[in-house]
């Protein structure tokens, strides 16, 4: 079994910055994609950014060139540095990530969700 833990997430004024991050523990052969999706109230959960093992890196347009997503693969941790933040981009984040058990058996995992508020 995988497990997810999700740490960073507060209140900041609008263009200000901050950084979460998502650490992955248990039984785990290797972690695949990881990424970060965000769910206001009211709306459906969409995707952030996600990564691949190999850097490889995929944005929502909403953020291109304001967020950063990256990971170390040694702590089987990714992180995702948000700047110039905006109010529309309040919401619960959470963590995403394809875990490997074993060499034949993978499923996807989700983080308990930390709230980003950005004040106007």
């Amino acid at each position: 079994q995988g497990h997810l833990v999700e740490s960073g997430g507060g209140l900041v004024q609008s263009g200000g910055s901050l950084r979460l991050s998502c650490a992955a523990s248990g039984s785990i052969y290797r972690v695949n994609n990881m990424g970060w999706y965000r769910q206001a109230p009211g709306k459906q959960r969409e995707l952030v950014a996600s990564i691949t093992c190999g850097g490889s890196t995929n944005y929502a347009d909403s953020v291109k060139g304001r967020f950063t997503i990256s990971r170390d693969n040694a702590k089987n941790t990714v992180y995702l540095q948000m700047n110039s933040l905006k109010p529309e981009d309040t919401a619960v984040y959470y963590c995403n990530a394809a875990i490997k058990t074993d060499l034949f058996t993978s499923r996807d995992y989700w983080g308990q969700g930390t709230q980003v508020t950005v004040s106007s």
